[in-house]
């Protein structure tokens, strides 16, 4: 075990043994794994003999509760040569942080970034593959293509997680982290919906859009229904667009006028967080001849009767079903003891998951905001930052918001921009700009740029 001084010096800290304390951790001692720490404290008098890494574990959960309270008694330096960080899932989170950390960190971390896809769609892409703007080998970009100092891409299926020891187990070995960072995204869960994986179609996937695209092909008449299955869900605004764009595929096809277009959902208003929003959403529907049945949960897809069962006693007929899948945790994480709930809870500041040096960032958190990737995205610069500030024996200068903007297509090739803020206030806050034919280009920068950053592409 290096000594006080040598630890000491590594991190750019004085050796004053009055001043500084020098812990080394033991897995076997509960203090993690292989982790040497300098701890800055106060003077006090003459400690009680007892376990170092007791007093470790002890300086952990005060470390947590103290950025809550935002104090300064308590600074925490990593200063093991290099750490290996595991990021599970390269979507939105997983991507935008392998990246970060390699810009910025690269001397000083190792990412191993898994996924058990081989490749990436933005959400918002589904609908080109629907409406046949585009083949589905045109949104796809694909993992091999990450060029990152430091970042290895594994496509592995990730079926177990140990938090506590920061473990991960996949489909072909495991990986032991110092720090973990959990962005697994949420799962679609098509059977919670009885009749829905035989009796309907979705958009939330690329086999999914594929195959709605084939259907829509031969719809020339009929009721369809759009529904939203449960809550919370990925891109609020997918289930109106997907109403929208309809409305623009039968006018183009000459047939809008033997297609009825329902949408039904449990919420109150398309956006809850504000009528304003909402508003501008229902007003573009009553516009088109759609109308949106608010307050009901559809339980069942009865593919015999051709109707959904709502909850409520009631049910609505249908040539078409188009559901909105029920969303949950993927089972590994359900598993872990991460989740509570149904959702990971997180500390909002810097996505901190209860158990030490592991993060839950994106779709998969408890946190109360809208589920989308440019949300993830935000949330895991954040936690780049406070991996640095925590190496570098700093703080989390600015911490998260809940902040970002998301693109709701109208038809016509007009876009709209939601531009939500769920946590830098008293109440979420949301506004609608546009919708306008110079958003539909901000739209597409917005995705070149993040294929540029990403993959290079």
């Amino acid at each position: 075990m290096s000594d006080t001084r040598t630890l000491c010096a590594a991190a750019g800290l004085s050796a004053d043994s009055r001043t500084w304390t020098t812990l080394a951790s033991r897995r076997r001692d509960g203090c993690g794994s292989e982790t040497s720490c300098c701890v800055r404290k106060a003077p006090a008098p003459r400690a009680s003999s007892g376990s170092s890494c007791r007093s470790s574990a002890r300086a952990t959960e005060g470390r947590f509760k103290s950025r809550r309270r935002k104090a300064a008694d308590v600074s925490r330096v990593i200063v093991s040569p290099v750490k290996h960080v595991v990021i599970l899932g390269a979507g939105f989170a997983g991507l935008e942080l392998a990246t970060r950390l390699s810009e910025s960190l690269a001397d000083e971390v190792r990412a191993t970034l898994i996924d058990q896809s081989d490749s990436f769609s933005f959400g918002f892409s589904k609908l080109d593959i629907v409406f046949g703007r585009k083949p589905a080998a045109d949104v796809l970009l694909h993992y091999e293509d990450i060029s990152l100092k430091g970042v290895e891409f594994r496509q592995e299926r990730v079926t177990s997680i140990d938090p506590a020891r920061r473990r991960v187990t996949t489909d072909a070995g495991s990986y032991d982290a110092d720090i973990l960072v959990v962005a697994l995204g949420a799962d679609y869960d098509f059977a919670a919906t009885p009749g829905f994986e035989e009796g309907g179609v979705e958009y939330y996937s690329v086999a999914g859009a594929e195959r709605m695209s084939g259907v829509l092909s031969d719809f020339d008449s009929g009721k369809i229904l759009i529904g939203i299955l449960g809550q919370p869900f990925k891109c609020p605004p997918a289930p109106f667009e997907g109403a929208l764009l309809l409305h623009d595929h039968f006018v183009d096809r000459g047939v809008r006028d033997s297609v009825d277009i329902r949408v039904v959902g449990p919420m109150a208003a398309p956006v809850p967080i504000t009528k304003e929003v909402s508003q501008s959403i229902l007003d573009a529907l009553t516009e088109r001849g759609i109308e949106y049945v608010p307050n009901q949960h559809i339980v069942e897809v009865d593919t015999r009767s051709n109707e959904a069962q709502l909850a409520s006693g009631g049910s609505i007929p249908y040539d078409l079903f188009v559901g909105i899948p029920v969303h949950r945790v993927p089972h590994a994480v359900e598993s872990s003891g991460l989740a509570v709930d149904g959702w990971v809870p997180v500390e909002k500041t810097n996505l901190a998951t209860r158990f030490p040096d592991v993060y839950a960032v994106g779709d998969l958190t408890a946190l109360p905001m809208a589920k989308a990737g440019v949300f993830a995205e935000a949330a895991a610069r954040v936690v780049a930052d406070d991996i640095a500030a925590r190496l570098h024996g700093d703080v989390l200068r600015q911490p998260y918001e809940g902040a970002g903007t998301c693109y709701i297509e109208f038809g016509g090739g007009m876009v709209g921009m939601v531009e939500a803020n769920f946590l830098g206030g008293p109440k979420p806050t949301a506004q609608l700009v546009g919708p306008s034919r110079e958003l539909a280009a901000h739209k597409e920068a917005f995705a070149s740029t993040r294929r540029e950053r990403w993959f290079g592409s």
